[in-house]
């Protein structure tokens, strides 16, 4: 592992300032950098521990009916509490789903957007990766691929984004509370993460010394509780990244669908919000046939990048059983986890 300076700030705008300088990554639970650092993948000359920082971690309930996501809270922290899980239960299947419990017992909210891809030729130092070394080409496009991007996917970069959290964030317009050098902004969760294009090392739209401070869930995303799921389809039942994965949330009214919000994973570079799909649900009947149109609808831009056209059809079929189980009524489980082991800092979570 390369060497670093270290430096641990006292507040927000200390780390921003630390964070501008080149070479400078910030560092909460590192259980992605870590790694990363070392297989010599990532070189930071200076890490800027955040996890001190004040009110990162509380979990807020706003007076607009907004829930308020401090970037510090941890992942099982999130997806245990009781209430959380009821409101927003396609939310607490994403992060249930992944990686381990000793994993989400560490990683945070902010990280989990910011987790770098899973490509097996941008871990090995050894292989041409655009996103590792711009410019230096992509061993991918010809080497072991069949699971990669199948949407929005360029020359230059074939790689998908791994996270399960992000994918019903997505589909429930999540919005990013990002804090920089010119003060404190917002934005959808959609537009967060970049598409590849002719730039793949540009993963997002932050700017140097941007710092993820919390995440925010609308009101309006409680309104499909009652008929939400998260599925996730991968090589083996534990700790591994999703293959494809679905999120399905419906608003259903005498067995018609008022209202679709779908979001796809493992297709492309970015949680892929399947809009065309909503678009054909909102007002039909909530039966397969029609599930059916939507997924061959979400899915019709799709095209392989590699040895990975079965990609397709799993996502379809994916993606029509999340929105079959979600009709059938989100189950009571979800509805009925025990209360949280973790403190909610903020004691103004609470169920309705």
């Amino acid at each position: 592992m390369k060497s670093f300076d270290y430096v641990k700030p006292a507040s927000i705008s200390e780390a921003i300032a630390a964070a501008r300088a080149p070479g400078a990554a910030y560092l909460a639970a590192g259980t992605n950098l870590l790694d990363l650092m070392k297989g010599g993948v990532s070189r930071p000359d200076r890490l800027v521990d955040v996890t001190h920082l004040p009110g990162l971690d509380k979990i807020e309930q706003l007076a607009d009916g907004s829930l308020r996501i401090g970037a510090l809270v941890r992942n099982a922290e999130l997806a245990h509490e009781a209430a959380f899980a009821k409101a927003y239960p396609a939310v607490a299947e994403a992060l249930l789903s992944g990686a381990s419990a000793q994993l989400r017992n560490a990683a945070t909210v902010g990280g989990n957007l910011l987790q770098r891809t899973r490509c097996a030729y941008f871990y090995d130092v050894a292989s041409r990766c655009n996103k590792r070394a711009p410019g230096s080409g992509c061993d991918a496009r010809g080497g072991d691929n069949d699971m990669h991007a199948v949407l929005g996917w360029s020359e230059a970069c074939i790689a998908t984004h791994p996270s399960d959290f992000c994918v019903p964030l997505v589909a429930l317009d999540a919005i990013v509370e990002i804090e920089g050098e010119n003060g404190r902004r917002e934005l959808r969760l959609e537009d967060f993460h970049r598409l590849p294009g002719s730039t793949p090392e540009q993963e997002t739209v932050l700017d140097p010394g941007d710092l993820v401070v919390a995440v925010k869930l609308p009101p309006q995303a409680r309104d499909v509780a009652a008929h939400a799921r998260y599925l996730k389809v991968r090589e083996r039942t534990s700790y591994a990244f999703a293959i494809v994965s679905a999120a399905a949330h419906l608003s259903l009214s005498n067995g018609r669908i008022e209202q679709a919000r779908l979001a796809l994973g493992g297709v492309a570079a970015r949680p892929w919000r399947a809009r065309e799909a909503e678009a054909l649900l909102t007002g039909a009947e909530a039966t397969t046939q029609n599930f059916r149109r939507a997924a061959e609808a979400a899915l019709a831009a799709a095209r392989p990048s590699g040895d990975n056209a079965f990609k397709i059809e799993l996502a379809q079929r994916i993606l029509v059983r999340a929105l079959e189980l979600a009709a059938a009524g989100t189950p009571e489980r979800i509805a009925a986890l025990p209360a949280s082991p973790f403190s909610i800092h903020s004691g103004a979570l609470h169920d309705a």
